[in-house]
């Protein structure tokens, strides 16, 4: 009896000392490793700096080499001491399965924001519109971006699963300005310069230009302009045309024109 409990004292010693062995020489080839990346991260240091895409996927290199390491250690560690991990992969395949069920969004959330960072879909400070909603974008996290609606500056989520609804506004907008039929197209013109000019004396505009006719409507032709400016102040800018609109063409005489409905009685 005294026998068997020396034979299985020395098993357990072995297993303990081969588990310290298979600890050391995991460690040892990890951080073998993690030395040749960051040797490499450190010659090419004045180009990563200027290659956020590739800093990114050196991160995540290093965290699934670590994650790798882990999961292959602890296997290993359990097949060294008696424990069968075929019996224990089977299982934990079939909990794996039920479990990226019930999280597949938010495993989505987390792809998505990281292909908007990975990708440069847009930055923090930058306008996009999401369905009838224009915000500024205050935080983009790997589950969800925040913004602020420019309209009501309300603080809205967006789950990066949507991503590809949204869109990045630019710095241009475009205001048709209506002229009456009557007046010919070189005096239209000329008061679309003068309008041009007082435009461009808006500290938000950057620069304004005439683009030409845009439409016969029924009732006025429609001339179009490009005003560029910052997307943050989109829709102060709109309202300060077309205010400035308004009062070129008062100053011309010229009546804002509208559709007209003649009735005639028998």
């Amino acid at each position: 009896m005294e026998e068997v409990k020396v034979f299985f004292n020395n098993i357990k010693n072995i297993q303990i000392v081969n588990s310290i062995i298979i600890v050391l020489v995991s460690i040892a080839i990890y951080k073998g490793i993690m030395y040749f990346i960051s040797k490499s991260e450190k010659r090419d240091k004045a180009n990563l700096i200027n290659d956020k895409k590739r800093v990114t996927y050196l991160k995540l290199i290093k965290s699934l080499i670590r994650y790798i390491f882990i999961i292959v250690t602890v296997l290993i560690l359990l097949q060294v001491n008696g424990v069968d991990v075929s019996s224990v992969l089977a299982g934990v395949g079939i909990l794996g399965v039920v479990f990226g069920l019930a999280i597949q969004d938010w495993l989505k959330d987390v792809i998505r924001g990281s292909s908007i960072l990975t990708d440069n879909y847009f930055s923090v400070g930058d306008i996009i519109k999401y369905k009838e909603i224009e915000g500024k974008v205050l935080v983009i996290g790997l589950k969800t971006t925040k913004i602020q609606d420019l309209r009501t500056n309300n603080i809205i989520s967006i789950a990066n699963r949507n991503i590809e609804e949204v869109e990045v506004v630019s710095n241009v907008i475009y205001v048709n300005i209506p002229m009456p039929y009557e007046l010919s197209v070189e005096k239209a013109e000329k008061v679309i310069d003068d309008i041009i000019l007082n435009v461009k004396n808006n500290e938000k505009v950057e620069d304004c230009k005439y683009k030409g006719v845009n439409e016969l409507a029924d009732s006025y032709i429609k001339y179009l302009i490009e005003v560029k400016n910052n997307p943050l102040y989109k829709l102060q800018v709109k309202r300060d045309t077309l205010r400035t609109i308004l009062l070129v063409m008062e100053k011309h005489n010229i009546e804002v024109p509208y559709t007209q409905i003649d009735i005639h009685e028998k």
